[in-house]
C-alpha cells in the first residue's frame, strides 16, 4: 500500500486548466482515468487525509504509485479523451457498464444487391440499417412475420438464396406470398430494394403514410367490386396495425428520444434505456456496474452517455436525451452529443407530462433490473471470494491470490509442441493477458522440460521489465540474458488477445505533454525522464507483456511439472510466488517438495476455480497446437520458391489442377501459365523435384489408398 504523499505533485506544478489525469500503480499500469475543468482543484481532492476520503477513493490512491495529466483546450476535448483512455486502458477503478445480455437488433442489409431482413447481434456493420434493440429475438420474428405480408422482403441466408436461384424454384416463403422471390426473378433488384426501403421507413416510425395509402387502395378496390383484392388489403392493414401495437404509443408522433434511468445502491448501479422513435418505444437495453469509484448519480449518467453514444454517429444519436440528473459538465456533454449527431441534441431532465411519466416507467425497470442482477450476482461474488479464500487456506498463502496464472503444454506425439498461459484476476478470466508459446529449447516430447522452459521464459521477461523500468535489478540473474529476453523481437510468445498498439492521444488538438510524478521521487522527476536507475520507464500505461507478477502459478500436471516450475523460479531468484499443480486423474493439488497431494473436497469452490483455470489453459493450448498443425499441413512445396507469391501459386494450381500434375509438367508447360517467366518456371520445377511426394491418403472407412487428384493448395 502506497502513501499518496510519496507521489503528490509539488504545489503550483499542476496547471489550473481543463485536462485529463491518470493514476498508475507500481507496475505503471493505468488504474484510474478522470477529467476536470481545473486539474489543480480536482487533483488536490485526492491528496486529502485518507480518513476524509470515500473508502473507494482511498483504496484507489493507496493502490496508485504515480499521477500524471494531459492538458487540453476545451472541456469537450477532455470528455472525448477521457472516453478514449477508458476504452484503451480498461482501468480497474473506473465505472464501466457491462451489458447484461447481447441485445438483438432487427437489421436490413441495404449494402447487399438484394437486401435481407434478419436478426443481428454484436457490433454494427456499415451499410446495414438497425432497429431496436429488442429484449427478445422472438419479438423481432413476430413483428417481421406480420410485416412480410405487406413488405415481402428476402429473409433467407446467402446459401439458401443461391440454391434457390440455381434450382429455379423459390423457397416456401416465396410460395405463400411472404417473399417476393428475387432469387428466381419475380421482381427486379430495383423493385426489391424499394420494398426494403419501404420496410425500413415503416420500422423507422413513418407508419401513417402506408396505412392511409392501403386504406385508399382498399376503398378503391371495393368500389370497383374487386372484393378479393380489397379483402387482401384489409388483412394487410390489420397485420400492420398488429405490428404497430407491439410498440406502444407513448409520446407524440414526431418524438425521437432516448430515456435513461438509474437505480443504485452503495455497491452497484443499473441503467435502463428506452429508445423512442416516432413516439413509440422501439427498443430497450440495460447495463449494470460495480461502483468501484466514488461517483454520484450525475457521474453515472455521464458514464452511461459516453458508453451509449461513444461509437455512434448520425441518426443513432437522437434529437433528445432525457436523464434523471444532468451531468456536471452539461455544456461539454451536450456539445459532444451534438457533434456526434451532426445537429443539436437536447439533454435535459423531464419535469412534467408524458415524458416524466415514461421516465418513471424506465426507472421502475432499472430498479427491477438491479434487484434481479443482485439476486443472480450476489452468489457469484460470494462464491468467487470464498473460492479464493479456500485456495489461500489450502495452499497456506498469506493472502487470497487475486492474480492466478496457469500454464499447460500441448503437442501431438511430440510434434508442434506449444504452451499456453491464461490469467485470472479476482476469479475472472483476463483474456487480454493470455499468452501462447512455442517450445524452442529442444525437440521432441518432454512435458517437464517444456514446463521449465515456459516458466523460465515468462519470468525472465517479468524480471527484465522490472529492471528496464528501474523497479528492481535482481541478483543472480544474468543481465545480458535478461536484456536479450526483453529485447527479443520474436520470443515465441504471442498475445492471446488483441495486442495494444502504439500509445497516443489522437484527436486532441492543443494537448501538451503530460506531467507525471513517480513514487519515491518526491515530485521532482517528470514522466519520460530518467529514473534513479538511469532507465526510462514505460509511460503508455497499457498492460505490458509479462509485466505483472501473479500471486499463484498453477501448472497442469502433477509432482514433476510442479517441481520443474518451482526450479525455474528458484533459478531466477523469485521466492514470493506460490506454485501448485492440478493433476487431472484425481484432481489432486500438488505443492513443491510435498510427497502427498492436497486433496480439496469435491464440493469445494476453491477446487472448482482451480479446475476452471486449468481447463481454460488446456483448451487455449489445444487451440494453438491445432492451428500450428493445420498451418504445417497446409504448406506446399511451392512455398520454397523465392519470389513466388500467393497469386501465382493459385494460378499454377488452377491451371494444372494439383501439385501432382504440376510436378509432372515440363518447364515449357509451366511457362504457359500467365505471369510465369522461364526463370521462375525453372525454380518451380527444381523445388518440386527436390520435395518428396506426400504420403498417399487412405480412406479410413475402407482402407483404400486414394489417388492424389485433388492436389494440395498453394
Amino acid at each position: 500500500m502506497a502513501d499518496p504523499s510519496s507521489y503528490r505533485p509539488r504545489p503550483g506544478q499542476i496547471p489550473d486548466s481543463p485536462g485529463v489525469y491518470k493514476f498508475r500503480d507500481e507496475h505503471h499500469r493505468v488504474i484510474y482515468v478522470g477529467k476536470a475543468k481545473s486539474l489543480r482543484q480536482r487533483l488536490a481532492n485526492y491528496f486529502q487525509p485518507l480518513a476524509s476520503l470515500h473508502p473507494r477513493t482511498a483504496t484507489m490512491v493507496t493502490t496508485a504509485a504515480s499521477v500524471e495529466w494531459t492538458v487540453v483546450s476545451t472541456e469537450v476535448e477532455a470528455l472525448q479523451l477521457e472516453y478514449s483512455w477508458i476504452k484503451e486502458y480498461d482501468p480497474r477503478f473506473n465505472v464501466k457498464y457491462r451489458d447484461d445480455k447481447s441485445y438483438p437488433y432487427l437489421a436490413v442489409t441495404l449494402d447487399e444487391e438484394f437486401p435481407r431482413v434478419q436478426v443481428m447481434r454484436g457490433h454494427k456493420k456499415k451499410g446495414v440499417r438497425y432497429f431496436g434493440p429488442y429484449a427478445h429475438a422472438w419479438a423481432i420474428r413476430e413483428t417481421v412475420d406480420l410485416m412480410l405480408r405487406v413488405f415481402p422482403v428476402r429473409t433467407c441466408s446467402a446459401g439458401v438464396f443461391r440454391n434457390a436461384a440455381s434450382a429455379g424454384r423459390p423457397c416456401l416463403l416465396g410460395y405463400i406470398g411472404k417473399c417476393s422471390a428475387p432469387c428466381v426473378g419475380r421482381v427486379t433488384p430495383e423493385e426489391h430494394r424499394d420494398l426494403a426501403e419501404e420496410f425500413s421507413d415503416f420500422m423507422a416510425g413513418r407508419t401513417g403514410t402506408y396505412i392511409r395509402r392501403l386504406e385508399k387502395q382498399m376503398a378503391a378496390a371495393a368500389e370497383e367490386m374487386e372484393y378479393e383484392r380489397a379483402a387482401r388489403l384489409r388483412d394487410d392493414i390489420g397485420a400492420l396495425r398488429r405490428a404497430m401495437e407491439k410498440n406502444a404509443v407513448v409520446l407524440a408522433d414526431a418524438t425521437d428520444a432516448d430515456l435513461i434511468a438509474l437505480a443504485e445502491d452503495e455497491l452497484e448501479a443499473a441503467v435502463q434505456i428506452f429508445h423512442v422513435r416516432g413516439g413509440r418505444v422501439r427498443g430497450q437495453r440495460g447495463w449494470v456496474t460495480d461502483k468501484v469509484e466514488a461517483v454520484a448519480t450525475a457521474g453515472l449518467v455521464e458514464h452511461a452517455i459516453q458508453q451509449l453514444y461513444g461509437e455512434e454517429r448520425g441518426d443513432a444519436v437522437p434529437k433528445e436525451v432525457l436523464v434523471p440528473a444532468l451531468p456536471e459538465d452539461l455544456e461539454a456533454v451536450g456539445q459532444w452529443l451534438s457533434e456526434r449527431r451532426g445537429s443539436a441534441v437536447s439533454l435535459r431532465v423531464p419535469q412534467r407530462g408524458d415524458k416524466k411519466d415514461l421516465m418513471e416507467t424506465v426507472a421502475r425497470n432499472a430498479q427491477q433490473a438491479l434487484v434481479l442482477h443482485k439476486t443472480k450476482r450476489a452468489s457469484d461474488l460470494t462464491t468467487r471470494s470464498r473460492a479464493l479464500e479456500e485456495i489461500a487456506e489450502a495452499l497456506d498463502l498469506d493472502s487470497a491470490p487475486l492474480r492466478i496464472e496457469c500454464f499447460d503444454i500441448s503437442h501431438l506425439q511430440g510434434d508442434d509442441v506449444v504452451a499456453s498461459m491464461v490469467v485470472f484476476e479476482d476469479g475472472l478470466p483476463r483474456k487480454s493477458e493470455y499468452r501462447r508459446f512455442q517450445i524452442k529449447g529442444f525437440e521432441g516430447q518432454d512435458d517437464v522440460r517444456s514446463m521449465h522452459e515456459v516458466i523460465s521464459r515468462r519470468f525472465k521477461r517479468y524480471l527484465a521489465e522490472k529492471e528496464r523500468t528501474g523497479e528492481w535489478a535482481p541478483e543472480g540473474v544474468d543481465d545480458t540474458e535478461a536484456a536479450e529476453a526483453a529485447a527479443a523481437a520474436v520470443d515465441g510468445a504471442v498475445p492471446g488477445g488483441a495486442s495494444a498498439g502504439a500509445p497516443g492521444t489522437p484527436g486532441i488538438p492543443g494537448s501538451r505533454a503530460p506531467g507525471a510524478f513517480a513514487a519515491g521521487d518526491g515530485g521532482a522527476a517528470p514522466a519520460g525522464g530518467p529514473s534513479r536507475s538511469g532507465e526510462v520507464p514505460a509511460d503508455d500505461g497499457r498492460p505490458k507483456r509479462f509485466a505483472y507478477p501473479p500471486q499463484l502459478v498453477v501448472v497442469d500436471g502433477g509432482q514433476p511439472q510442479v517441481a520443474a516450475a518451482r526450479r525455474a523460479l528458484d533459478e531466477l531468484g523469485i521466492d514470493d510466488i506460490a506454485v501448485c499443480g492440478l493433476a487431472k486423474r484425481l484432481e489432486e493439488v500438488w505443492l513443491p517438495g510435498d510427497d502427498d497431494p492436497v486433496v480439496l473436497p469435491r464440493s469445494s469452490e476453491g477446487l472448482y476455480l482451480l479446475q476452471r483455470v486449468r481447463d481454460t489453459a488446456h483448451d487455449f493450448a489445444i487451440r494453438y497446437q491445432r492451428s500450428k498443425r493445420n498451418k504445417r499441413i497446409r504448406t506446399s512445396p511451392l512455398d520454397a520458391v523465392p519470389g513466388l507469391g500467393d497469386t501465382r501459386k493459385q494460378a499454377l494450381i488452377k491451371h494444372f489442377g494439383s501439385v501432382k500434375r504440376l510436378r509432372q509438367a515440363t518447364i515449357e508447360q509451366i511457362c504457359e501459365v500467365p505471369g510465369m517467366g522461364r526463370k521462375t518456371a525453372e525454380a518451380v520445377a527444381v523445388a518440386l523435384a527436390q520435395a518428396a511426394p506426400a504420403a498417399p491418403a487412405v480412406n479410413t472407412a475402407t482402407g483404400e489408398i486414394m489417388e492424389d487428384d485433388g492436389g494440395s493448395t498453394a
